[in-house]
């Protein structure tokens, strides 16, 4: 096949091959499964054990960091029921715009260290880049308890924000490292799974202590227990994971340093020029979009159709349960039917269940729309990320996951301004179909412009 009707990626992969085949260390046009299974293990000086990829191998290490990333997933849960209503009650934020400013902070700086995070893990380690998250997280709490301003509750949100940003990045790439390319859709799927039942879990708890003793501080109390725990296990008993990505890319074709990628290069492939990685990257800032939207809009809406505060925060915890729950099936099976049409498809059932929920006047039919919406967008999340690791080569995957998360998590901020400004200005019912059109959208370029990533 001539060289310029390949993706810039797999351009990179093949100069790769060409470059080793020349040093007598690969050859190009062997299959990266078969030389994958030409060894399972790396030689270890002597008194460490041999690197093995694989989740059986590694399902110690693997299973902590999916306790972990729940930890990670309860801190940012802790708001979703209940900050809208903080805002408007404590604060009395009237514009739309205003009570949904802190998902823009928050967005923006998730986006931005979520870029920084996979290229400092790259240079610095895994396991140092996750402690720093759980550090920035500590005084999260304690603001959003005590606050005497909304600007407490914006400066509380850029923290959170940095550090969703360094440990939910970091627990993603030590999965990847570890998982290998065999279960990668099945191993992110349960990172994701963890994460997202774990939101929808604390986000029923604030909800329920709001409705029992007040918006606060009793429901941030449960924050500082997520600090602590996931802190200390964090320090104590993960351990790093950049030998098994070492490990990976020695099988898949090692990267001289003249041969590795520039930032620039990684950024330009993963945000425009390469159309798998384009596509996965415009797919995961459209998803993020709406759950912006959801989080901000759907609690004020449920509450001008009377629902209570314990409704609200059932309601806020259905659709990321089911997102939750089912990316436990929803990886697994994009391993097994590939990535494209579960990503595709999975905005489309997205679109329909926002529009299911702002046709609805009852709490069955919010009900209904958030089992749609959950499961949408648990079609789409880690199978995103398993499409980022099958084009991206493992020496500059991280840097790749990176740039998607990125793009992803800026959703959050565009999801936020764009829904509160046209629901100031034309309703919030308004807002939230442009947000279901905008979604349907994103599902026909990822049909039309994306191939399938996954080798068979």
């Amino acid at each position: 096949m001539p060289l310029r009707k390949l993706t810039l990626a797999a351009q990179c992969r093949y100069r790769i091959g060409l470059a080793n085949q020349k040093a007598g260390e690969y050859h190009p046009f062997r299959s990266t499964r078969a030389s994958r299974s030409l060894s399972s293990a790396t030689r270890m000086p002597e008194g460490r054990q041999p690197i093995v990829l694989g989740l059986r191998s590694n399902l110690a290490q693997f299973s902590l960091l999916v306790v972990v990333n729940a930890f990670v997933g309860a801190m940012v849960g802790m708001e979703r029921s209940i900050l809208p209503a903080i805002a408007e009650h404590d604060f009395k934020l009237a514009a739309r715009a205003a009570v949904l400013s802190f998902i823009v902070v928050f967005g923006v700086t998730k986006a931005l260290t979520n870029y920084l995070a996979g290229r400092l893990s790259d240079v610095y380690g895994r396991k140092v880049i996750l402690v720093g998250g759980w550090l920035v997280a500590s005084p999260v709490p304690f603001l959003l308890m005590w606050a005497p301003s909304w600007s407490w509750v914006l400066f509380a949100n850029a923290l959170l924000g940095i550090s969703q940003g360094l440990t939910w990045s970091t627990t993603v790439i030590m999965k990847i490292d570890l998982a290998g390319p065999k279960n990668r859709g099945l191993a992110l799927g349960f990172n994701e799974f963890a994460g997202y039942l774990a939101v929808a879990i604390s986000a029923l708890a604030t909800g329920t202590l709001a409705s029992t003793f007040g918006l606060r501080p009793q429901p941030f109390y449960l924050g500082v227990g997520f600090v602590i725990i996931g802190l200390v296990l964090s320090v104590i008993f993960v351990r790093e994971t950049k030998h098994h990505v070492h490990h990976e890319a020695t099988l898949d074709g090692g990267l001289l340093p003249e041969q590795m990628p520039s930032q620039r290069h990684v950024f330009a492939m993963t945000s425009v020029r390469d159309k798998n990685l384009s596509s996965v990257s415009q797919a995961g800032l459209v998803n993020n979009l709406n759950d912006g939207m959801a989080w901000g809009l759907f609690p004020i809406f449920f509450a001008a159709c009377s629902m209570s505060l314990t409704e609200i925060g059932w309601l806020a915890a259905i659709y990321p349960g089911v997102w939750g729950v089912g990316q436990l099936f929803t990886g697994a099976l994009s391993d097994t039917i590939g990535r494209k049409w579960l990503i595709a498809s999975g905005m489309w059932v997205q679109a329909v269940g926002i529009a299911v929920t702002v046709l609805s006047h009852a709490f069955f039919g919010f009900a209904i729309g958030g089992v749609l919406l959950g499961l949408g967008t648990a079609m789409v999340y880690p199978t995103l990320l398993a499409a980022i690791g099958d084009v991206a080569h493992p020496t500059w995957r991280a840097s790749a996951v990176g740039v998607y998360r990125l793009w992803r998590d800026l959703g959050y901020a565009i999801g936020a301004l764009l829904a509160g400004f046209v629901a100031d200005a034309l309703g919030v019912k308004s807002a939230i179909w442009l947000i279901a059109a905008v979604t349907f959208g994103s599902g026909l370029i990822a049909a039309v412009r994306m191939k399938e990533t996954m080798q068979r």
